[in-house]
């Protein structure tokens, strides 16, 4: 199979028959073999019921439906798990992305040699609300990440070579960080495409200024979990082996003093009145706790094998 397209949705009804019947055309036009693969991830509308009426009419559109609303995230690597083209497109289900981009997306995998290729929106129909935090937050990404040559991490309009999607996992809300979890997997190859960006036609965004928030956060969990995730005691156990050092001097230089003043006849004062003891053991309990986490996090990793899990309620 060339070509697999996965749509996350969630309440998206009104935009899926014009979205099916565009991705159609355009997979006809250039002679592809594909599937359409709809995540429906819980949505209260009647969208998975408008899934169900597609699919019937179009073998190559599936479908998976979640319980209940898990994120865009797993939603994405559920769709990842059950690809089997050549090339993975992802899209989102607002048509505010142009299945039109799909050809030349194909193109860039299989005859480019990307492993990836990232859309950019240089023009985009947003108001400045979304579009100045965006720049910065694609400013960071930038920065944090090393990929110095995408200027959209948060497009939707992706394409992977499969053995991309196969080796990565989407979880939390790392959707937007899909290029740096693929450069820590090991594919480099990473490319970007100028792509339309259309007004929404149907619906409201599902997405609010907290996912800028969010995103940092999370910039920093997977910067700190591809530098260190696979060996915690790297970090821990060097943070706190330094605590532990400096803290462990300074009690041998409050006692030093102590015995200095002792012998030269000063007048002194009980070591456990000083504070600066106390600063110094504090110190080296929390060196000797940061290193016992490290070594904790160790045996997490050596031992951790398992991988999320999300409830489907139907799937075809």
């Amino acid at each position: 199979m060339d070509i697999s397209v996965v749509v996350p949705l969630y309440n998206e009804a009104e935009s899926l028959p014009e979205l099916a019947g565009w991705i159609e055309r355009v997979m006809k036009e250039g002679d592809f073999t594909y599937e359409v693969l709809f995540v429906d991830d819980g949505s209260t509308d009647d969208s998975w019921a408008v899934i169900k009426q597609l699919s019937a009419g179009n073998p190559a559109i599936k479908g998976v439906s979640f319980r209940r609303n898990y994120g865009k995230s797993p939603a994405l690597n559920t769709g990842f798990e059950r690809a089997e083209g050549d090339v993975v497109i992802t899209m989102d289900a607002d048509l505010q992305d142009s299945p039109d981009e799909i050809p030349e997306l194909y193109r860039m995998i299989m005859r480019d040699g990307y492993d990836l290729v990232s859309g950019w929106k240089q023009k985009r129909y947003d108001p400045l609300s979304k579009t100045i935090p965006t720049k910065l937050f694609n400013a960071t990404a930038r920065k944090v990440s090393g990929i110095k040559n995408l200027h959209d991490f948060n497009c939707g309009l992706k394409a992977y070579r499969r053995e991309v999607v196969k080796h990565i996992e989407v979880y939390g809300d790392m959707h937007r960080y899909i290029p740096y979890l693929a450069k820590n997997a090991g594919f480099t190859r990473i490319g970007e495409k100028v792509v339309h960006h259309q007004a929404r036609k149907y619906g409201v965004t599902k997405f609010g200024l907290d996912r800028f928030i969010n995103g940092y956060l999370d910039l920093a969990t997977l910067w700190f979990t591809g530098k260190f995730g696979a060996k915690p005691m790297h970090f821990f156990g060097l943070l706190g082996s330094l605590m532990f050092i400096i803290g462990f001097i300074a009690v041998v230089v409050v006692g030093a003093m102590k015995l200095y003043h002792m012998h030269t006849g000063a007048q002194y004062s009980l070591v456990t009145s000083s504070p600066y003891f106390h600063i110094a053991l504090t110190t080296m309990i929390l060196g000797t706790q940061l290193f016992l986490t490290g070594f904790i996090g160790e045996l997490i990793v050596r031992n951790s094998s398992g991988r999320n899990h999300y409830e489907i309620k139907e799937e075809f």
